[in-house]
Formats: C-alpha cells, structure tokens, sequence
C-alpha cells in the first residue's frame, strides 16, 4: 500500500468511511493516483478525480456529511494549492471588470438545465422547510416569508439585487401587488425571466450592483452576496443604503461560513461558482456597521440539505437528457456539486442568513413574521 493510501485510508477511518467497502457512503476507487492527487491538491483533486472516473461512491452526499463533520479537511494541507489562496488576499476577484464572469460560466450555461432541476418559479435559493413537504412548497414559503419580512404594501417599487430568471419578483408582482426592478449578470437568466414575467410591473436589467443610484421601498437580495467578494463588502451595503427609502427595510438572504477565512473551496471556484466568497457574521456587521440598523438575523442553514437534494433529483429524473446535451463529465462535475453541498450543509458546515436591515431602526421595534403552514396558500386565494 502507498503512503498516500495508507494516510487516506486511515483518515477516512475517523469518519467511518471505508476504501471499497459495501456501505454507501464508501469509496469505490477504480484509480488508485487519486490519493496523491487528493493529498496534494484537496477538494480540487478529489472533485476532478470524481469527476475523470477515478472513484465512485453511491451515496455521495453522505460521504460528504461524514468527512465534514469529522473535519477532515482540517486534517489535510494541500500542497499545490498556495497560488488559489494568494489571489483572493493579492486582488479583487470581484471586481467591476470580473462582474460578469460568474454569469456567463454559470448561470448562462442553458436554462434548460436549471428549468429541469429547480421548482416550476425557478428559485435557485434554499428553501424555507418550516411545515413544507415539497420543493414546491418549501420555495413559495420562502418567497412569502421574504415578502413578509419586508413589510410589502401594494404600489411600492422593490429593488431585487441578482434577481436570477425573476421569481421573487413574479410572486410579489402576482400577490402583493409592487413594481420591482431586478439586476442581473446573466443574459440567459433575463431573457426567460421577461418572458416569464410579461405583462407584470417588472423591469429586468443586465447591470452591476455598483451602477445603482436611484430610490426604492423596499431592497432584496436573495443569494448574489455570495459573489460579491469581501473586498467589495462594503461597497454593496453602501450601495444599498443609497437606495433604501428613508423608512424602508432591506432583506439580504446569503448563505455564510462559521468562521472568517478568505477566498473559497478551489473546486467549486475552477467549475461551478468563479471569483465567489462567502461570509461569516462578522464580515457582514462589519460591512453594515454605521450604515443601517441590523433589525433581525434568521439562520435556517439546515434546510439547503433538503432544498439540494430535491434539485439532484430532478436533475437525476432528467440525467439522460443532460448527458447527451453536455457529456459525462458535466454530469458527474454537477452531481459532485449539489451533493457534496448537500453534505455540507448537512454537517452544519454552511449556514443560510436572512438579515433584515433599517436605516435607524424600526419605530417600536421589528418583528419577525412567523409563516404557518397554510400561509402561502391562504396568500395565493
């Protein structure tokens, strides 16, 4: 047995993984070179080496739950990756000119594909799961509870901050009855989302956050604080404080890190998300210190395991079609992606925010709405 075998095989011991075994969550590995790969170059060589054919694992989400909770990532220290954490602290990834990247390699990849995996609104956020039992209901709930939280009244004018193909918009077009203007950096995404949305009060716009400077009711921003880098932290709530009305309240649901650490995961930046960073609590308040009021912080990170693992599978019911769309390797690249998220989020590794903001507080106080089971359907009639 190699060293970097040997070294593997008794590190996955600690989570009860097993190299070959019988059990799911086990490794099947048919290329015995991903060890030293694994070992030199992390997740990044553990994804590409999934990816290449090199092993398998019938449960993969579960695999991913098991190294996650046992931390073993923080047990390996990749050799070849010294360049990955360097540019994050060297440059800013996100910058004006490096806006539109994260579009065009994700999310302008086909609508098809997202059209196949996502619930029939197109959310491609976590879902809220309180008393639901269906990515369907889980996503309408969300999408109420946000319209909730912000205090929607019919004739405002929102402003949606990554809007991807339009749903929040459509929803609180469709039942609160407000304009909202949404901006994107996915030419795929605003084409559909007009089509979707025709005859709605809803502008779409293929624009960066930072060109913003007008005036609106109400501010949301459901998953784009991913992208936004923290080196552009500040920059954004500055943005959104310049656009908030002066008794308007702003909803930014993100998902989060348990702890402060630059950059992001080398393989999720190489194929799924480019230039992406995530936060954790303290860069937030840091960013929106002196410039608004933090009214309420809701976590319910644990419901993206339910929320990515209804996505595989759709994805799973229409794999056939996609494989002979994009290949193999797309296939497995983007298995790889929703599941070891799954697990992620499964070992509380990742977190999902709402932060409600105020410019100065709220008169009295700030309630959280409490959605019940029936809410969004007693909403829809």
């Amino acid at each position: 047995m190699s060293s970097s075998k040997a070294f593997i095989t008794e590190l996955l011991g600690q989570a009860d993984i097993a190299i070959n075994g019988s059990r799911p969550w086990d490794l099947q590995v048919h290329d015995e070179s991903m060890f030293a790969d694994v070992l030199a170059r992390g997740n990044l060589g553990l994804g590409e080496s999934y990816m290449a054919g090199a092993w398998n694992c019938v449960q993969l989400d579960e695999l991913f739950y098991r190294l996650l909770k046992a931390k073993l990532h923080e047990q390996v220290r990749p050799s070849r990756l010294l360049w990955h954490h360097l540019k994050s602290r060297l440059f800013n990834l996100q910058s004006t000119s490096r806006a539109f990247e994260v579009g065009q390699r994700h999310y302008d990849i086909g609508n098809p594909l997202y059209q196949a995996m996502l619930d029939s609104r197109m959310v491609y956020t976590c879902g809220y799961w309180h008393h639901a039992h269906s990515l369907e209901q889980a996503q309408e709930h969300k999408l109420e509870l946000v319209c909730q939280k912000l205090q929607l009244q019919p004739g405002m004018r929102i402003l949606d901050i990554g809007c991807g193909w339009g749903s929040f918009m459509q929803y609180a077009a469709e039942r609160y009855g407000v304009e909202c203007v949404g901006i994107t950096v996915s030419k795929e995404q605003a084409e559909l989302g007009r089509q979707r949305c025709q005859g709605l009060p809803i502008e779409f716009r293929l624009q960066d956050y930072r060109e913003l400077d007008e005036s609106f009711d109400a501010i949301v921003s459901l998953g784009m604080f991913e992208h936004v880098g923290q080196r552009n932290y500040r920059t954004y709530m500055q943005v959104a404080k310049r656009c908030l009305a002066p008794n308007g309240l702003f909803l930014m649901h993100t998902i989060g890190r348990n702890r402060a650490q630059k950059g992001t995961d080398p393989w999720i930046a190489k194929y799924i998300f480019p230039n992406g960073e995530l936060p954790c609590l303290a860069h937030i308040d840091g960013a929106s210190r002196d410039l608004f009021c933090t009214e309420d912080i809701h976590n319910f990170g644990a419901d993206y395991d339910p929320t990515l693992m209804a996505w595989y599978h759709n994805f799973a019911q229409h794999e056939e079609d996609i494989r002979a769309d994009k290949g193999e390797t797309f296939v497995r690249m983007w298995r790889y992606y929703l599941l070891s998220c799954a697990g992620a989020f499964r070992a509380r590794d990742l977190q999902v925010w709402q932060w409600v903001f105020s410019h100065h507080g709220v008169s009295g106080g700030y309630q959280r709405p409490v959605l019940s089971s029936d809410a969004a359907d007693a909403q829809a009639l």
